[in-house]
């Protein structure tokens, strides 16, 4: 198969040598799937393993878990049901950098106003000039796996100041890894997928070391974690791998008992991500030919939770670089 071409079973397009495709067009990825599928037993992540862990914590800190809310559906119900399912004691946690939506924040607000939990939101520019090196300089760097490592690194920061044992993501198991607990922030970098994604942040990221407003910032997402583990041991956990629930099924529940609505513009479809979003899209598809939304369904779709033909509908890009542009405005930058 000529490269370009997509993946007859998954979105994923052939991306040599990392990702290739067999003579029926099936990618590598796909069938190392089944391979590993029909060698390894299935991991069954059981609601009851998640109320273990749960019920180690519950009532003995000032708040039993810290929960990441970006306005979203998937955080948003992973919020509704820790308050709501589990009765814990929540804080509710969203980080703005300046290009977060007033649609998402307005979601986020509604839920915490609802459900009566505490609310910490952490508006911050410090990562806009390392945003703009990577435009000004044509990096292949990945916005989003950057900015990943700076709102984690703030999040476990945050849990240690508040003492919250748990950190609750709104991951979906298109997400996850395979440890129940996360390891790797739901991606991981070294998998062939991020392979070009993950060397050309990594190398953006030695471009940094001489620059004294980023010098302590984390080379790695392992470095990362390696830190946070010293400060506070907090697990990091998504009731989306544990619960039955479809999107569907919490996206109703949410709408009719918090107000959740969906933003009036977004990538993908029927998603909630900050306007930087749609650069990190632009810039992913000029270099890499798909984006980690493309990885993500991909794995959703070999594990039957999403139709190819779904997914290849809410990928389909439909922003110019008009709309580019007013978001990069902040950045000095131009398209």
């Amino acid at each position: 198969m000529e490269p370009g071409k997509t993946c007859a079973r998954c979105v994923m397009p052939e991306t040599p040598p990392e990702i290739v495709l067999d003579a029926a067009g099936v990618c590598s990825l796909c069938l190392e799937h089944d391979a590993r599928k029909a060698r390894e037993p299935e991991t069954k992540f059981l609601e009851t393993d998640f109320l273990k862990i749960v019920d180690q914590h519950r009532g003995k800190h000032e708040y039993d878990c810290l929960v990441m809310c970006s306005g979203g559906k998937d955080s948003t119900a992973a919020l509704y049901y820790m308050k709501r399912r589990y009765k814990l004691n929540c804080l509710a946690f969203t980080f703005d950098h300046g290009f977060e939506t007033e649609d998402a924040l307005q979601n986020v607000r509604k839920a915490v106003e609802k459900l009566g939990v505490d609310f910490v939101l952490h508006r911050s520019t410090f990562m806009n000039d390392m945003f703009a090196k990577v435009l000004k300089t044509g990096s292949k760097a990945v916005l989003c796996h950057l900015c990943s490592m700076w709102y984690m690194d703030l999040t476990f920061k945050t849990a240690a100041r508040y003492d919250a044992p748990i950190i609750i993501a709104g991951w979906t198991k298109g997400q996850m890894t395979k440890q129940p607990v996360m390891s790797k922030c739901a991606c991981n970098i070294s998998a062939p997928e991020y392979a070009k994604m993950g060397r050309a942040t990594k190398e953006f990221l030695l471009t940094l070391k001489d620059d004294p407003k980023y010098a302590d910032f984390p080379a790695s997402m392992e470095e990362l974690l390696a830190r946070a583990k010293k400060r506070h041991k907090s697990l990091v956990l998504s009731p989306h791998w544990f619960l039955p629930y479809s999107s569907d099924e919490y996206l109703e529940t949410i709408q009719k008992e918090l107000g959740w609505e969906f933003p009036r513009l977004s990538y993908p479809a029927r998603s909630t991500n900050c306007s930087l979003n749609f650069i990190s899209v632009h810039n992913a598809m000029r270099f890499y030919g798909y984006t980690h939304y493309h990885v993500e369904m991909s794995k959703m779709i070999r594990d039957g939770l999403l139709a190819r033909a779904e997914a290849l509908e809410l990928l389909r890009i439909d922003f110019d670089e008009a709309l580019l542009d007013r978001i990069a405005e902040p950045l000095g930058h131009r398209f």
